[in-house]
């Protein structure tokens, strides 16, 4: 006996379509049991966390491209857009 053959029997007369199906039930649009309000609040707090922190990441990297691609201007270039090596800084950062 193979270890699926095993895992057949031991899956009862809904099998792998009952297990699927209570995700769907339990994941998606089922209301929430009594008690269980806490465990999506802190699903939601990890979401945010993470929301945050990728949306920090994403302006870090703006910031750093923008400031890289400023400072591979000639003094020339900066003069023609208005700016000087040290507004570099500034502008990557979204102060000016």
């Amino acid at each position: 006996m193979s270890a699926s053959d095993s895992f057949r029997q031991n899956a009862g007369a809904a099998g792998m379509a009952g297990r699927i199906g209570t995700v769907f039930l339990n994941g998606y649009g089922a209301t929430p049991e009594r008690g269980v309000s806490a465990s999506y609040e802190i699903a939601a707090s990890v979401s945010r966390f993470f929301a945050t922190l990728t949306d920090a990441i994403v302006d870090w990297n703006d910031a750093r491209l923008t400031r890289k691609s400023l400072e591979a201007l000639t003094d020339r270039e900066l003069d023609d857009i208005g700016l000087t090596r040290a507004d570099i800084y500034a502008v990557a950062r979204g102060d000016f």
